[in-house]
């Protein structure tokens, strides 16, 4: 039996791949097929399987990561690549990047394959059917946040007047749409996620989609409209919900070495099995890289480049010196310093040279070196968005309550209203160090009107002249925050607008 569904679902999922790959060969990605093999409630639920596996593929899950973690400054780029996540991590985005390109095209094709799902479903539907569209609500809502935060300015620019990204819907018909504003684009992630928390009743394993997913990432998308009552409500009702808790101890150390549905601070990631490793195409490829007795072991320590990773994206200097304030913060498990008889090594590829902090979080997965469940939301930002709403609210105390609850976790001392001088900079600071490596610090600083600031070695400053100046700022307005819309959707869609 288990045989039969399992190539029931290669056919679906192939047909639904088909379906959207063959628009993508004349037509832009936003482009709709109305075909379907959606006949009934075990192919729906086959097919939604296959759109959570949609979130597996390199272009969505490598190359998003690229988008939205390498622009910020908690890593730093130890030496140039040919590949186009150099151009991510120093902002010298082109039209034609590869990365943007990736992205865009597979999540809209996750959109508009959860719409086929969300078409196919009436609103009347059967208690299980009505999980499976909020599931695909949730999905395509998540996409679309994605790509307007990639591609659309801050919300907080102009109260999301700014262009955005098309909207594709289940009942759209224009295979050409021209782009939406930011505040379109957030209503419609809004509306999508109500719906998707009203009809989702079971409460499934983190790496699908429930109640309290919708929930967390409303949270996260209140917040990033400034909408800070709303920021609030909904974590509230994740952290009240009693489904997750937060890691402490050695749990804590080891976060993103466990199987994934057994992490009960997990709330949505992207799961990946044993079989499914990577390897060197995998996100943690490019964190790390170590030595061990057989190269690939979970005794594997760190060591040179390229033996279990190319380990070309280090710890910025900046924030291991944030996290060596305090000694004891256990949030340095997630970083390995590459240590020669207990000297650390510097990358020499640099002037000045590097040094070489590996990032752990996206390696070890059951003791794999370069396996991992990329983590999308969990409970310790529901405290930190309650924390900084609370803090723009005017509720200083609050707000401290909460970074205190993340601090005592990580075994730091706690805040007072005298001892933390500006609170919402002490929440950001906090958003800082927990969420590190995460995909959230430059939305953190940009949405927030505040510059991003190297002052560290990285490939960054290798334009700087004389080469000893380090320091590269970006603010807020600044062009580049954004990526460009790619070209090739430009030339295939004439009512698309380029980013300046």
């Amino acid at each position: 039996m288990k045989t039969i569904k399992y190539i029931k679902a290669l056919i679906i999922i192939g047909f639904l791949g088909m379906v959207v790959n063959a628009c993508k060969k004349v037509e832009p990605s936003t482009a709709i097929d109305d075909k379907t093999a959606l006949s009934n409630a075990d192919n729906i639920g086959i097919a939604t399987t296959g759109n959570y596996a949609v979130l597996r593929n390199p272009s969505y899950v490598r190359s998003g990561h690229f988008l939205m973690e390498y622009p910020g400054d908690n890593i730093a780029q130890g030496q140039s690549s040919s590949d186009d996540l150099s151009r991510c991590y120093r902002y010298t985005h082109i039209p034609t990047g590869t990365h943007a390109t990736n992205f865009w095209t597979q999540a809209y094709h996750l959109i508009a394959a959860a719409n086929l799902i969300i078409a196919a479903i009436p609103d009347n539907g059967a208690e299980e059917l009505q999980q499976l569209k909020g599931e695909n609500l949730y999905l395509r809502a998540m996409a679309q946040f994605n790509l307007v935060r990639i591609f659309g300015r801050p919300y907080t620019q102009g109260n999301g007047s700014n262009p955005g990204v098309p909207i594709l819907k289940e009942n759209a018909t224009d295979i050409r749409p021209a782009r939406n504003t930011v505040k379109e684009v957030y209503d419609a992630v809004v509306v999508d996620l109500l719906k998707a928390a009203d009809l989702m009743t079971e409460q499934k394993a983190n790496p699908y989609a429930s109640k309290e997913v919708a929930y967390a990432l409303l949270s996260r998308v209140y917040l990033y409209m400034n909408d800070n009552t709303n920021a609030i409500k909904y974590a509230d009702l994740v952290i009240n919900s009693g489904r997750y808790s937060l890691l402490q101890g050695g749990d804590y150390k080891n976060y993103f070495s466990g199987v994934p549905e057994n992490n009960k601070e997990t709330i949505f990631c992207i799961k990946y099995t044993k079989t499914q490793d990577q390897g060197f195409s995998a996100i943690g490829s490019m964190y790390y890289s170590g030595q061990g007795p057989d190269g690939t072991s979970s005794l594997t320590t760190p060591g040179g480049q390229g033996n279990t990773g190319w380990g070309e994206i280090y710890a910025s200097r900046t924030y291991v010196e944030d996290l060596d304030k305090y000694p004891d913060d256990l949030r340095h498990s997630f970083i390995a310093p590459f240590l020669d008889n207990g000297v650390l090594q510097y990358n020499k590829k640099l002037t000045p040279n590097t040094p070489m902090y590996y990032i752990t979080k996206y390696s070890f997965q059951e003791g794999i070196v370069t396996l991992s469940s990329p983590v999308y939301l969990r409970l310790a930002e529901m405290y930190l968005n309650r924390a900084e709403a609370n803090a723009k609210l005017g509720n200083t105390q609050k707000a401290l309550d909460d970074v205190n609850i993340i601090r005592t976790r990580a075994g730091i001392p706690t805040l007072t209203l005298a001892t933390a001088g500006d609170v919402l900079g002490a929440v950001l600071e906090e958003r800082h160090l927990e969420l590190a490596f995460e995909g959230q610090r430059a939305y953190d600083l940009f949405r927030n009107n505040l510059p991003m600031v190297r002052n560290y070695p990285g490939t960054h400053a290798l334009n700087n002249t004389p080469s000893t100046n380090i320091m590269q700022t970006v603010l807020p307005t600044d062009a580049r925050v954004v990526f460009f819309i790619p070209q090739t959707e430009i030339d295939n869609n004439p009512k698309l607008t380029q980013n300046p």
